[in-house]
């Protein structure tokens, strides 16, 4: 004799485990390595410099 199941119950169990998946593929996909937010930061860094050193004071 087999476990009774309820539907509702599994057909949710099931739609997070795709959603999940969804949500690995995705973070794979669109992620920044630590090395490419370091180098982000870096370069925001230096254009917020140039842009303070042209900055016109009064």
């Amino acid at each position: 004799m087999s476990d009774i199941v309820n539907l509702n119950r599994a057909r949710k169990k099931k739609a997070r485990r795709e959603k999940e998946k969804r949500a690995e593929e995705n973070r794979a996909k669109f992620g920044r390595t630590k090395a490419d937010k370091k180098k982000r930061t870096a370069e925001q860094s230096k254009l917020d410099r140039h842009l303070d050193g042209h900055e016109i004071e009064e």
